[in-house]
């Protein structure tokens, strides 16, 4: 990944960065490419049906991954309070990822990686909010 060495170019970062907004940044990338690929495996075994629900958040958690992802890439200006608000929605949709990927991981080995890394991005989600971004108003 390339994200702490294009936010230290910025010219408003000024080579200061935050390791775990970095950190955030690179484990939602992650997160949502494994979320789709969760996803797309998840519909090609023989029991989609009850796959649904699994479809539904690894759909919903990669699509939050990714704006937080973006949204947290831009330095130029400031928004810190709504991204705080989407950096705490964001971890929480990724638990709820994993604890759903979880019930599938002992049958399907994507669901088990997929739960992993939801996991992964949770904390990395809590870390950036709790040390980075401004307390909620």
């Amino acid at each position: 990944m390339h994200a702490e060495v294009m936010m230290s170019t910025h010219p408003q970062v000024h080579g200061d960065i935050d390791k775990p907004l970095i950190r955030c940044i690179e484990a939602c990338m992650d997160c949502a490419q494994v979320c789709l690929s969760c996803a797309d495996a998840c519909l090609a075994e023989d029991m989609v049906a009850e796959l649904r629900q699994c479809i539904r958040l690894d759909l919903d958690c990669a699509n939050l991954c990714s704006t937080v992802a973006k949204l947290m890439s831009r330095r130029t200006g400031s928004n810190d309070v709504i991204l705080k608000h989407l950096v705490d929605v964001c971890a929480e949709a990724c638990g709820i990822c994993a604890d759903e990927c979880q019930k599938h991981a002992n049958r399907h080995e994507h669901c088990r990686v997929c739960a992993e890394t939801c996991t992964e991005c949770m904390r990395a989600c809590r870390a950036a909010s709790a040390e980075v971004l401004l307390p909620r108003q």
